[in-house]
């Protein structure tokens, strides 16, 4: 069986702040705890800029041991340049830091807009040219901008894999040419669970899967239901076993290869408050059944995770004291109403 990773799409929002996190929490603890209560998270942050070293450097140490990040293409390749000249973007993003996660770096999601097609002689170059392990990926990081001189990471200690996922949003995407060129160059089409709006297809097309799952507001308005998270808890270990859902939406009818698939899924919930409760929930789960392994933390893990978060002093403060002017409030309007009433009696006699 496969690894599954399940998690959210990023960590900072505040609608998870009381809820997923808990109170007083300070947000740079946030990725910290996230590491705890799920073993993997989407980074978007890199698909509208580029990061620094240090970025990367600091989510490596913030985060558990057997934690992983998979890492969002940026745009500037996918949706303004469209794939023309992508030869040195490429280069500089491959050197902007992300090889500083070492062995947390997951897939590197490459997500494309609506309004571009599928054209196999676009893509094709693309595909060629992405890196398939951390040695290639520092070899081509070397070509990077001389503008980035002085913020790379381009050395790597252990050649590890590296893989892609792509994720295409015109129609054109959901066919049979667009399966095949994925299956040639090994990298996994994105599962999005989006209700229709974009391409739906279930072929496996790598050694590993990639799920992205929207829970759509009008069907989810809660995020997922128990009944649907069990649904894709059995689709996630079908996959990690080396087989598909019996009821697998293809393209190309046909079993996969029969080897265990690494699986890697994100709840990207729109109502983005339940995203994290999901992760968790199906988290808990999957581990319950024993399909995924309870987690194994390291002493000083553990003594972060049973530190309870300091409450924000000036916050509680400011909380009791609009709690006294509140009660203070109250009691005046009391006391007003009671003078109303006995002069209101005083009245009703002398009539």
């Amino acid at each position: 069986m496969g690894a599954i990773f399940i998690g959210m799409s990023g960590w900072t929002f505040e609608g998870w702040r009381g809820s997923f996190y808990p109170e007083g929490l300070k947000q740079k603890d946030e990725l910290a705890y996230a590491s705890r209560q799920v073993r993997s998270i989407e980074v978007n942050g890199t698909f509208y800029s580029l990061m620094k070293p240090a970025s990367y450097q600091s989510w490596y140490e913030q985060t558990s041991e057997d934690f992983v990040f998979s890492i969002k293409g940026p745009k500037y390749i996918t949706h303004e340049r469209r794939l023309k000249d992508f030869e040195k973007p490429l280069s500089n993003f491959l050197a902007s830091g992300l090889l500083a996660l070492r062995e947390k770096l997951g897939p590197i999601l490459w997500q494309f807009p609506p309004n571009m097609p599928f054209d196999p002689a676009r893509f094709e170059p693309f595909f060629a040219a992405l890196p398939r392990d951390t040695f290639a990926a520092a070899a081509l990081a070397k070509g990077h901008s001389d503008w980035l001189a002085g913020r790379t990471v381009l050395d790597v200690s252990e050649n590890l894999p590296l893989r892609h996922a792509v994720e295409g949003r015109h129609p054109s995407f959901r066919s049979v040419a667009f399966v095949e060129l994925a299956r040639k160059y090994g990298i996994a089409i994105v599962v999005g669970d989006t209700d229709g709006r974009w391409p739906y297809i279930e072929d496996v097309c790598s050694d590993f899967i990639y799920l992205r799952l929207h829970a759509d507001e009008s069907k989810h308005p809660r995020g997922y239901s128990k009944t649907a998270l069990e649904r894709w808890a059995k689709r996630f270990e079908a996959w990690s076993l080396g087989s598909q859902p019996v009821d697998a939406e293809l393209l190309i009818p046909g079993e996969p290869s029969k080897i265990p698939r690494l699986v890697f899924a994100y709840f990207d919930n729109e109502v983005k408050e339940t995203a994290a409760l999901n992760a968790v929930s199906i988290s808990a789960y999957l581990t319950q059944l024993q399909i995924i392994p309870p987690r194994k933390f390291t002493e000083s893990e553990l003594r972060q995770e049973a530190k309870p978060p300091r409450a924000n002093k000036a916050k509680t403060e400011k909380k009791v004291v609009g709690k006294k002017k509140v009660q203070a409030k109250t009691k005046s309007t009391k006391a007003k109403k009671a003078k109303v009433a006995t002069k209101t009696k005083r009245l009703a006699r002398s009539a």
